[in-house]
């Protein structure tokens, strides 16, 4: 069986705390909950009504099991449908949209509307908003996409992610000025699903591998020692900016489904100003993407409008999703997504076409990736992005905390279901002093809400850097009980959540 893992780490100390290891081994991806998590119900679906006028878009979605080819290589996994990504839903902000989930998985599952700031109990997440959805039971998700921007949707159930369960979501502006003359949604991936092993068995792995504390170790609080900070893997934990990026060696890395050695095709013409739509649907991978031959001008963050900043490459979390505008040349050029921190597996690379040419080899390597390489959280907010000027009138502390030895991850001195819930009242301007307390790089994700870095930058996924300090603000809007964890898959099934619920 392929080995996935052997990473680079002995020990990424962030003080967890008493968090058991056989907690963490209750894990499983087949809907499964950790011992200490949420075990509410809640029966059918609230069923809700559009309002008069307001537009409706209907779509069914099929999870179910599939084989994919991978440039010849035949993989088992699980899709939306036949295909990676599965199928696009788009709608216009302020519509009403109902779509149908019919799980023809041997495992319960769900699908969570990543980044869309939607009523409570359509955000898919088990025990928390809903039941989960049992083998051969239908869910109908009913809200109004509010906000225009570039999204996607995915189960939020063990680690189904780092299968084919992904699709892209699209809610187009009406006051879009059309500054772009043609689209390209772009959806990034790393990919292990069938190929002699699967996500379930990565996580077993990671947790196997991790052992049990020892003295000095995360259950005695026993601060730093024991960390390797040397050489990991051709890599080095003090490497700029992300350190620490990643717990998984992949062998296959996508662009829209595709690998390197069979790319996805993306034609225009020559002067045309196309509009980039990137995704980073990647389970433990942070992404460097460039075009070669052009620079990019970034334009919006997880759907927020953006200072433009035009770049030769910028930084994507697991997560993130960044829009972009470029004018394309003649010719053919590689769109490259190279993992960072990673040793093996190669990069994702699609090509643009506008013209005659051979295509590059699957190992090119453009120039614009020794060039300026935005770090998206560095990124200054259009006025129209900002949050209105207003003090905090409640503050709370988040510390991502976690280790590889053990291999448990936690927030605020536990895992999740063990860590104490924060809260927050209608109403209030809530400031969350979040610190990424080990040598990893995390991405933390918000539910239902978008946040603001101290700059005012409106995001909903933010890459921290290891020892990274944010005060993030948010405005406490849309009540409800909600999750905020880290966006690699396996640090958030291994503990890394904890829920923000509104409370009276």
């Amino acid at each position: 069986m392929t080995n996935p893992l052997l990473s680079r780490r002995t020990l990424l100390v962030g003080g967890l705390g008493l968090a058991s290891v056989g907690a963490l081994s209750a894990c499983t991806s087949s809907g499964g909950n950790k011992a200490g998590m949420p075990s509410r119900t809640f029966g059918a679906p609230s069923s809700v009504s559009p309002s008069a006028g307001q537009k409706v878009v209907e779509a069914s979605l099929t999870a179910r099991p599939a084989t994919l080819d991978l440039a010849g290589r035949q993989v088992s996994t699980w899709a939306y449908g036949e295909a990676a990504p599965g199928p696009l839903v788009r709608a216009t902000a302020g519509d009403f949209l109902r779509v149908t989930l019919d799980n023809q998985l041997p495992a319960d599952t769900t699908i969570h509307w990543h980044g869309i700031r939607l009523r409570n109990s359509a955000d898919g997440v088990p025990g928390l908003t809903q039941d989960p959805v049992k083998p051969g039971a239908k869910y109908v998700y009913e809200f109004t996409a509010p906000d225009p921007g570039t999204y996607f949707f995915h189960p939020h159930v063990g680690v189904q992610l780092d299968r084919a369960l992904y699709a892209p979501m699209v809610i187009d502006d009406p006051a879009d000025p059309g500054r772009y003359d043609a689209e390209w949604i772009v959806v990034l991936d790393d990919w292990i699903d069938g190929t002699g092993t699967t996500p379930d068995d990565v996580l077993k792995k990671l947790i196997a591998d991790g052992g049990t504390t020892s003295p000095g170790g995360m259950g005695g609080m026993g601060g730093m020692g024991g960390m390797d900070h040397g050489s990991m893997g051709g890599m080095s934990m003090g490497t700029p900016p992300w350190g620490d990026a990643g717990d998984v060696q992949y062998p296959l890395f996508l662009i829209n489904g595709k690998p390197a050695t069979d790319p996805d095709v993306l034609t225009a013409t020559p002067g045309q100003k196309v509009r980039l739509r990137v995704i980073n649907a990647a389970s433990d991978t942070i992404f460097t993407v460039a075009l070669g031959g052009h620079r990019m001008t970034i334009t919006e963050t997880d759907g927020h409008a953006v200072q433009p900043a035009e770049v030769d490459a910028f930084y994507i979390g697991m997560g993130e999703r960044y829009d972009a505008i470029v004018t394309v040349k003649d010719g053919v050029f590689p769109l490259v997504a190279r993992p960072f921190g990673k040793t093996s597996g190669g990069q994702a690379v699609a090509l643009l076409r506008t013209g005659s040419g051979a295509a590059p080899d699957p190992g090119v390597t453009p120039a614009e990736l020794s060039g300026q390489v935005l770090i998206g959280s560095q990124l200054q907010p259009a006025e129209s992005s900002r949050l209105p000027n207003k003090s905090p009138d409640a503050t709370v502390d988040l510390s991502l905390q976690g280790s590889m030895k053990p291999y448990q991850w936690g927030i605020n001195g536990a895992p999740f279901g063990q860590n104490e819930p924060l809260t927050v009242k209608a109403g209030q301007r809530l400031r969350i002093n979040a610190t990424n307390m080990t040598m990893m790089t995390h991405p933390l994700h918000l539910h239902g809400h978008t946040f603001a870095l101290p700059s005012g930058l409106r995001k909903d996924t933010v890459l921290m850097a290891p020892m990274q300090s944010f005060a993030i603000d948010l405005d406490a809007d849309n009540a409800g009980d909600w999750m905020i964890h880290c966006h690699n898959i396996y640090h958030a099934e291994a503990g890394m959540m904890i829920a923000l619920n509104y409370v009276a």
